[in-house]
């Protein structure tokens, strides 16, 4: 049923608390049985250090990074986790204070600097944060540690090392990328990101990098724009979070969550500001749906319009027929669903945790599908013809073209996030089955299977629990998409093993196995089981 589970012991909150690092893999206690497929690890990402001293993050995305690592081999399974050495956390413990503004909390001036000092520092301008908290990543045969700015972190994931911060603004044009890439079957990655475009106007790059090269050299090093998209306001861009990529198109939404960029360069030296001060939405403008072709990459200028949401993950996206079909984790609304993600309200008691929500946008999850060929002369009338859906696009006389969605999944304060697919399988292709984690009044207590093409759902959740995003695994002798499982690190702070990395069948979320660990894990966002 997905009639959830109330929270008011509020075991929650520990999951939004400090703690260490290991120096050696602690081994966990197997119930049931690991399939043999699975030897490999399991790597995630998220906060792990929550204040320096005594001063706090604010923030869900302020915390400093924590690698962590489930390794299986042979039945037997261990759980390693080391902080990301990066300059925000390296800094932070030599000074013991916030030395690097973080997304929600201001770093201050260093009080032990006298006025001249700090004014030279101020023209130097802002150190932007490293702390990569959000997500892992392949690129050719290294892996990285990600956030959303321009610094991306190589690590080992064998030993969890620090091994070297790259600036990819020494390669591209771009401000920043995303910490959803899309990897292809060859390695080869896309991203995209906030860049300046032509004639002083912000824009969007999709960048693309090569898979590992023959000579051995960094594929970072030949990262080329291969294609860019307009900003509907010239001088603020929209939030990107992700995008959509199909077997021949780019597809990017342009919400009307902006970062006002003056407001970014000029209030952050002058007083203690921070990335969120410098967001704002846009009440009229609405939601803007961009489409690019892959080969060769030029943009479509095709005017689709929506009405305004918030959006951090696409679940995929696929071709038919003539029509690009998009399905979205959306949020309705035009306010920043980050807003409601201060760390202050996310460890509240329960009843106030649910009143916060309830004035927080709802969450949705939607299909919309955009005409490949849309004809100037089909005015008002509906130009989407693919027989299972019900989602429209209607040409209007502004050249516009109104796009409504199919809503494949609802329930009030119930969000289906973090959603993940059979991704070797099915990534740009169409498909039937995502997984995600089941927000609950943005508590995470869940793990949620949906089948897109009949809106089935299935769902796995346990008192007192709060799982991570599912990553699919596909059984290597199975072939139906939903042939594997899911993985997930589940957090159950009550429990004398409050650790736990749960394996469950895609097919009906059934427990497999479970290997639990006696240590208290936070939060994490994304990673990636590697083989």
């Amino acid at each position: 049923s997905l009639f959830s589970f109330e929270h008011p012991a509020g075991g929650y909150k520990k999951i939004f608390e400090t703690v260490e690092e290991l120096n050696e893999p602690l081994p966990a206690t197997v119930t049931g049985r690991i399939p043999s497929f699975i030897k490999g690890s399991l790597l995630r990402l998220g906060p792990g250090l929550f204040e320096v001293g005594s001063e706090p993050f604010y923030h869900l995305f302020d915390g400093q990074a924590l690698m962590h690592k489930f390794d299986f081999s042979s039945g037997q399974v261990t759980y390693f986790r080391k902080f990301v050495k990066t300059d925000a956390y390296v800094r932070a413990m030599t000074e013991k204070r916030v030395v690097i503004t973080e997304f929600g909390t201001c770093a201050y001036p260093d009080p032990c600097k006298n006025i001249f000092s700090r004014f030279f520092t101020y023209f130097k301008g802002v150190e932007v944060t490293d702390n990569c908290l959000v997500n892992v990543y392949p690129v050719g045969e290294d892996f990285y540690a990600v956030t959303e700015t321009n610094y991306i972190t190589k690590v080992n994931v064998e030993t969890l090392e620090t091994l070297k911060k790259v600036d990819l603004c020494d390669y591209v044009n771009i401000n920043g990328v995303t910490a959803h890439p899309h990897i292809e079957k060859d390695g080869t990655v896309y991203n995209i990101g906030n860049c300046m475009g032509k004639g002083a106007s912000l824009a969007y790059n999709i960048v693309r990098i090569p898979p590992q090269q023959k000579d051995k050299s960094d594929p970072i090093e030949k990262s080329k724009v291969v294609v860019q998209f307009p900003s509907a306001e010239r001088f603020k861009p929209s939030y990107v979070h992700s995008f959509g990529m199909t077997e021949n198109y780019f597809v990017f939404v342009e919400t009307p969550v902006k970062i006002h960029l003056l407001k970014f360069l000029s209030a952050w030296s002058i007083r203690g500001s921070n990335y969120m001060d410098c967001f704002e939405s846009d009440e009229e403008k609405g939601t803007w749906i961009h489409i690019a072709r892959k080969h060769p990459g030029e943009y479509i200028d095709y005017k689709f319009r929506t009405a305004a949401m918030g959006l951090f993950h696409h679940i995929n996206c696929y071709e038919d027929s003539g029509f690009i079909v998009v399905d979205l984790c959306a949020w309705k609304g035009f306010e920043f669903v980050y807003n409601y993600l201060w760390l202050a309200n996310l460890r509240a008691n329960w009843e106030e945790v649910k009143r916060n929500a309830m004035i927080a946008p709802q969450p949705e999850v939607r299909r919309y599908v955009l005409p490949l060929d849309p004809c100037r002369e089909e005015q008002g009338k509906n130009l989407v013809c693919l027989p299972y859906t019900t989602a429209t696009a209607t040409m209007r006389a502004d050249g516009t073209i109104w796009l409504e969605p199919e809503v494949l999944f609802s329930g009030p304060r119930q969000a289906f996030e973090f959603p993940q697919i059979n991704y070797k399988m099915n990534n740009g292709k169409n498909y039937t089955y995502a997984y995600a984690l089941g927000l609950n009044h943005f508590i995470p207590d869940r793990i949620c299977k949906l089948n897109v093409k009949t809106k089935e759902t299935w769902v796995w959740q346990e008192p007192d629990s709060y799982p991570s995003e599912p990553l699919f695994v596909q059984n290597p002798d199975g072939v139906d998409e939903d042939d594997g499982v899911l993985m997930t690190i589940v957090v159950s702070p009550g429990a004398q093993r409050p650790t736990c990395c749960l394996i469950l069948n895609a097919k009906d979320l059934s427990e497999v196995a479970r290997a639990e660990v006696d240590i208290m894990s936070p939060v994490t966002f994304h990673g990636m089981y590697k083989p």
